[in-house]
């Protein structure tokens, strides 16, 4: 096994596990990492087989209140709303990706385009960033009266079966590489009313279906394409996506809650604007 393919297999696989989760798009950072250190998989299947170690990271992240979703499934009937409401989000993607992803890998993955949904994603963060304020209290001596923003949903509990759904369209958007699909759950779900960490959490549960399904039918459709080579860059992406990833999902919460996620977006904006810059001088 080639050393130098195993450490571009090593960066791409952090990469994919720490962009992940954040409004960045992990499969635009890979396909522009992978082609400007000149790593690429026939139908970047391994950059989504990959995916699994990210699936697997927040699964571990989040077992126990996914096991205390599922212990009280049969006599809460909140829980039964939130299972209902990520199946729900989930579906257009589903949907959509089984219809049409074969067609999108071969028009959009383009780093051209990454670059320019980056940039344009970026700017859009910052806007929703800016507008989307947490809920706060108008002090009671004021004299006068302020403009308070409405209460923002906190609990991703309490997302209804529409808001969801509406989620879910915004996520179809994330094909486009470059857009990312934590961050356009995160700004749909923003736009439909949410705080910036209820937004960020809903978008952790709605990764998992969306993930591992994308993973499913990546391997069916290049199962038999893998070589034993393959299989051991694989393994190593997974364990280093793995462990990036967790790294993130614990910590984004917390940040995002006291930030907000104008670091993402200028993050975007620069990556981008660098990637057109590297495209417009090495090709």
């Amino acid at each position: 096994m080639d050393l130098v393919l195993i450490a571009k297999a090593l960066v791409l696989a952090v990469v994919e596990g720490a962009t992940e989760f954040i409004p960045v798009s992990s499969t635009g950072h890979q396909l522009l990492v992978g082609h400007f250190i000149g790593f690429h998989s026939p139908n970047n299947t391994f950059e989504v087989l990959i995916q699994l170690g990210a699936v697997l990271a927040i699964l571990y992240a989040y077992f126990g209140k996914l096991w205390g979703i599922a212990r009280s499934l049969p006599n809460d009937p909140k829980a039964r709303r939130f299972v209902a409401a990520v199946l729900v989000a989930f579906l257009p993607a589903a949907i959509i990706g089984g219809l049409f992803s074969k067609l999108i890998k071969a028009y959009l993955f383009n780093p051209w385009i990454i670059c320019a949904t980056l940039v344009a994603g970026g700017l859009v963060l910052l806007v929703i960033d800016d507008m989307v304020g947490e809920p706060k209290a108008t002090p009671a001596d004021e004299s006068h009266t302020d403009t308070v923003e409405a209460p923002r949903k906190t609990d991703v509990f309490e997302f209804s079966l529409p808001m969801a759904l509406k989620i879910g369209i915004f996520q179809c958007l994330a094909m486009i590489p470059g857009v990312s699909r934590s961050g356009a759950t995160i700004v749909g779900a923003m736009l439909m009313g949410a705080s910036k960490r209820s937004a960020t959490e809903f978008s952790f549960y709605l990764a998992m279906p969306t993930m591992a399904g994308a993973f499913a039918k990546d391997l069916l459709d290049n199962y038999k394409n893998l070589s034993s080579d393959d299989a051991v860059l694989i393994v190593i992406g997974f364990v280093a996506a793995f462990v990036s990833a967790l790294i993130v999902v614990r910590t984004v919460l917390d940040y995002v809650s006291r930030h907000g996620f104008w670091l993402f977006a200028w993050w975007r904006i620069i990556v981008g604007s660098l990637g057109f810059a590297g495209l417009i001088i090495f090709g």
